[in-house]
């Protein structure tokens, strides 16, 4: 099976169980690490998250896996937070830090550079603007990666 199908079915399985428990289903990851298979979930809620809800989302989780065993190796599952320096992975992320500093990591180098911080100032259908030194538009298709910058 192919992860981003096995991804969208443990979405299906782990959303009623997050929405139940009144969490946002912020992200799956599924991963292969120094030979060690890992199901990462991260929800969130306002107010954080704490290690208590991690662990009761866990165990429902962890109760629904079993049952429904639609991962055939052995891995470890993981219940976290987002955390400061949360990832941004669809649109709604993106919206929801539109004036929050961001991290962007480039596919490859974009206009000579391999990435940019800056205050993400618009969110459009296929690109984003950052204000850094000056306003950006990045396609999309050209970010590898996006996080917020943590404020503490």
């Amino acid at each position: 099976m192919k992860v981003d199908s096995l991804i969208e079915k443990i979405y299906q399985l782990v959303r009623p169980v997050a929405e139940e428990l009144q969490y946002e289903l912020y992200h799956i990851e599924y991963v292969k690490e120094n030979g060690e298979y890992y199901l990462r979930i991260y929800i969130d809620k306002d107010g954080g998250i704490s290690l208590t809800d991690c662990e009761k989302v866990s165990r429902r989780v962890s109760d629904i896996m079993d049952e429904e065993d639609p991962i055939p190796v052995a891995y470890y599952l993981e219940v976290s937070s987002p955390g400061l320096n949360r990832g941004l992975y669809t649109e709604a992320h993106y919206v929801m830090q539109i004036g929050k500093e961001v991290l962007i990591r480039f596919t490859k180098s974009f206009e000579g550079k391999k990435n940019v911080k800056g205050i993400l100032r618009e969110v459009k259908e296929d690109s984003i603007v950052v204000e850094a030194e000056s306003l950006i538009t990045i396609p999309k298709d050209k970010i590898k990666s996006a996080n917020l910058e943590g404020e503490i």
